[in-house]
């Protein structure tokens, strides 16, 4: 049941990235217009930031086994959709179906992780797997899609979920089993609109700024709209007789700040990686394939830092483990405002991004822990629900927020621009490092 759920975590991953290095391909092969390339990437992180919430909250209902397989099914059409397209329409369509069956896969399968496994260094060390598959499988999908691109063609990035699909909905229904009480109340439908379309207004905001820049209209008034929503959701919640988010779980210590710890390191490490996407191929001039290969030393580190983070958090606890591993990743991302015009950078690049993986995963993992111990088995899909969004969210946000520094420095082509983009992402790291040491303190966090 482990592997499987690892296994599926592992391709979500994949499914991600393995497309941004190939976007201009793709909009290539369609007849995107320039400035529409980035939709094929912002389909998908709407449906999968916008409905993990609702979808997480749903397998409470409903049962978390019956909402993975219906979501991995959806998975493996849209992925077969994506691959045959012939027209921009279809393949954004194949995108949007893509991201919400991932908001119905991620926390359904951590859910189940977490009512399988006792909390406790059992289910920390699951996490920590988890953890890896995750972060290992954006690295990997960056590499699978350059490969895949340069060998037969983009298609392949769709149509390779298909088989793997296929295997999970053959052999989930005997693994899998979903012991946990289900919810019986009524599912908060008036709450769940608002989140969701103010976290499609977040998105789509954070987005627009990234190509517009940061002063746009447009952008200013999706993200106001955003905020406005999102507020009334939490207004709504605190007088609603059944939320689909009770307030009193996010005024947990280790719940609000693990999501906190959440946000941070997945937004600004995606950011990293976009940035260093376009320092490798607009300022060195490698290829896809080239770049992908750069970025493995990452993928390892991934690895060895979900293996080490169990350890570290049951020898400091998750509050201290968090900090440190936010430090190590703000501290080696600012080393990479060294780098220069010349491919000699290239080494400078694999030592940095290998020791911030270390600390990027431990963050992770303590993440995990946090935002998911001390609540009830009925209550784990609300936890992993709540966690998977600040997953998906952080990762919407940061890469066009960060796009949108380098844009407004010079450009994603210059270097110096990327050099002040990569400066603040250290920055907000290490502030986000500060936040969580000073406000987990007072509480009681997770095993500490």
């Amino acid at each position: 049941m482990l592997v499987l759920l690892l296994a599926s975590q592992f391709m979500l991953a994949v499914d991600f990235s393995i497309l941004n290095v190939a976007l201009p391909t793709v909009g290539a092969g369609l007849g995107f217009a320039k400035g529409d390339v980035q939709w094929i990437a912002t389909t998908f992180a709407l449906g999968a930031a916008g409905f993990t919430l609702l979808f997480g909250r749903v397998g409470d209902f409903v049962g978390r086994r019956r909402i993975f397989l219906l979501g991995m099914a959806a998975l493996g059409i849209a992925s077969l959709l994506g691959g045959l397209a012939p027209s921009p329409g279809l393949l954004l369509t194949a995108r949007a179906a893509q991201g919400l069956a991932t908001a119905a896969i991620t926390p359904a399968a951590l859910s189940l992780l977490t009512t399988t496994f006792p909390e406790g260094a059992l289910r920390d060390r699951a996490l920590g797997l988890n953890s890896v598959m995750m972060s290992s499988g954006f690295t990997i999908g960056a590499v699978l899609g350059g490969v895949l691109t340069d060998l037969l063609s983009w298609r392949w990035a769709f149509l390779v979920n298909m088989p793997i699909a296929v295997l999970v909905l053959a052999i989930a229904p005997a693994l899998l089993q979903d012991t946990a009480e289900r919810e019986r109340s009524r599912l908060d439908l008036g709450g769940a609109a608002l989140v969701t379309t103010g976290l499609v207004a977040l998105v789509l905001g954070a987005t627009r700024a990234g190509s517009h820049g940061i002063t746009d209209g447009g952008s200013l008034g999706a993200l106001a709209v955003a905020a406005a929503l999102l507020i009334a959701f939490w207004l709504v919640e605190d007088r609603h007789s059944h939320p689909l988010v009770a307030p009193r779980i996010l005024r947990r210590r280790t719940v609000a700040w693990g999501n906190v710890v959440g946000l941070v390191t997945f937004a600004m490490e995606s950011a990293l990686v976009f940035l260093l996407t376009m320092y490798l191929q607009q300022v060195l001039g490698l290829d896809p394939l080239q770049t992908g290969l750069v970025l493995v030393s990452m993928g390892v580190g991934c690895v060895l830092g979900g293996v080490l983070a169990p350890r570290v958090i049951a020898t400091v606890g998750a509050r201290r483990a968090a900090t440190v591993g936010l430090v190590v990743q703000a501290l080696l991302t600012g080393v990479l405002v060294l780098v220069g015009t010349t491919r000699a950078s290239i080494a400078l690049v694999i030592v940095a991004t290998f020791v911030g993986a270390l600390g990027h995963v431990t963050a992770i993992v303590s993440f995990m822990v946090s935002a998911t111990s001390g609540l009830p088995d009925r209550e784990q899909g609300l936890a992993t629900g709540l966690a998977t969004m600040t997953q998906q969210v952080a990762i919407a946000l940061g890469v066009p927020l960060m796009s949108a520094v380098a844009i407004a420095a010079g450009g994603l082509d210059s270097v110096h621009a990327l050099r002040v983009a990569i400066g603040v992402d250290a920055g907000v790291v290490l502030v986000g490092a500060v936040a969580v040491c000073l406000g987990m303190r007072p509480g009681r966090p997770a095993r500490e």
